[in-house]
């Protein structure tokens, strides 16, 4: 039994053991940690995503938060398509275009949503793709305005 072990054996086998398997499954972790780059992909700060919405045609804005995060604030004419939802025919569906610039966010560095579907709609065939690395998260601390349902 667990409890029966001396403390040494606990510290020296146990204890690693257990702390290896809890990283690995996200109990000691915490938090997500985001990528610092994706290849292929350019990175944009909140300032940068009003530029490429005043500079670009029709940006396709996509919050790959779940349904919960959006209700607390969302980027005006983004389209909610959760990571866990986005695929290549539900990208198909809000991008037919695939040359057609679009642009990721999710709740911010600490938040791998974006991330996910990113790399998906890099698979799918995708090639203007900007993501919004600092996320709702960035646009709240700049004091840009958003919209809540």
């Amino acid at each position: 039994m667990f409890f029966l072990f001396d403390a040494a054996y606990k510290k020296t086998i146990v204890f690693p053991i257990f702390s290896l398997w809890a990283v690995s499954v996200g109990i000691c972790a915490g938090e997500v940690r985001t990528p610092d780059f994706i290849a292929d992909v350019e990175i944009v700060s909140a300032d940068g995503v009003i530029n490429l919405i005043e500079q670009t045609d029709e940006v396709i804005i996509v919050d790959s938060r779940i349904s919960g995060d959006r209700k607390l604030g969302y980027l005006e004419s983004s389209v909610s398509l959760p990571d866990s939802e986005t695929s290549c025919s539900s990208l198909a569906k809000i991008i037919p275009d695939k040359m057609h610039p679009a642009l990721f966010y999710c709740n911010g560095v600490k938040c791998g949503r974006s991330a996910i579907a990113i790399k998906v709609a890099k698979k799918c065939g995708y090639k203007k793709l900007y993501w919004f690395r600092g996320g709702f998260e960035e646009w709240l601390e700049k004091g840009f305005p958003f919209l809540k349902k």
